[in-house]
């Protein structure tokens, strides 16, 4: 009996097929899968924010599978296969955890996370051998902008790159704010306004972080917030003839109700 694994593969082989497989299965490549890849990761952590647990097995299968899709694409051009994915993570894991594998000792998890960093300093130094091996090196420049924010700012913070406590932080985002104003009162350049916003999203990632939050996180549940609250004010306006009629005193009553129930839930 083939074991779960082996009946995937299988089936995304036969899906590949050539000849009897499905049209656009057989027509994916790696860069037409990296969107679903996105938005199936994005689901897995819906799921999981949303405490939806009996969904979470369907959306960590609708993750694997991508990972399978990629390895049959792999494996079709002579690449690798699914196998060698599971050798290297696994290799990967033992060897960045020797405290767990090779019996070396760490006294805390700050300490184990020092080490982390420090093996994946020298595995990025071994890849890097002929270019200079830089502290940022690795922050995949496709992560969700406000993710890649987050490990650029962890990363400098580690060589001693950060605000010493949070006030600093406080003073920045200040600064960024005055800096925006002070665009918006001269003749508006986009690329000036733009990098100003940046600047000012940076710095609110940087509070984030000093405050322990996970800016991503954070604006996704205010996205949830914002969504329930408008809907609640488009119920009391009855629809969007209401909004049409409304003044923005009733719109933003109806907002404020919004927010009281939530206190009262």
């Amino acid at each position: 009996m083939s074991s779960p694994i082996d009946e995937l593969l299988d089936i995304m082989q036969r899906l590949r097929d050539p000849a009897s497989g499905c049209p656009w299965d057989q027509q994916q490549t790696f860069q037409s899968l990296i969107p679903h890849t996105l938005e199936e990761a994005y689901e897995v952590a819906e799921a999981i924010e949303m405490g939806a647990v009996d969904e979470l097995a369907d959306e960590l299968g609708d993750l694997l599978f991508q990972v399978v899709f990629y390895a049959r694409i792999a494996e079709e051009e002579g690449l690798f296969d699914f196998a060698r994915i599971c050798r290297t993570i696994s290799d990967k894991l033992i060897r960045r955890h020797p405290h767990v594998f090779a019996g070396e000792k760490v006294a805390s998890v700050a300490e184990q996370s020092e080490a982390w960093e420090r093996l994946k300093a020298g595995e990025r130094a071994e890849k890097s051998v002929t270019e200079k091996n830089r502290i940022l090196d690795g922050v995949s420049s496709a992560l969700p902008a406000l993710t890649r924010a987050l490990k650029l700012q962890k990363r400098a913070a580690r060589v001693g790159f950060d605000w010493p406590d949070i006030q600093g932080v406080l003073a920045k985002v200040e600064e960024e704010i005055a800096e925006v104003e002070a665009e918006l009162e001269e003749p508006v350049a986009a690329d000036r306004m733009q990098h100003e916003i940046g600047d000012l999203l940076f710095a609110v990632v940087n509070l984030a972080r000093h405050t322990g939050m996970d800016p991503e996180t954070s604006l996704r549940q205010a996205n949830r917030r914002f969504e329930s609250r408008f809907a609640h004010v488009e119920d009391v306006l009855d629809g969007a003839d209401g909004f049409a009629q409304a003044s923005l005193d009733q719109m933003e009553a109806a907002w404020q109700d919004a927010k009281d129930n939530e206190k009262c839930k």
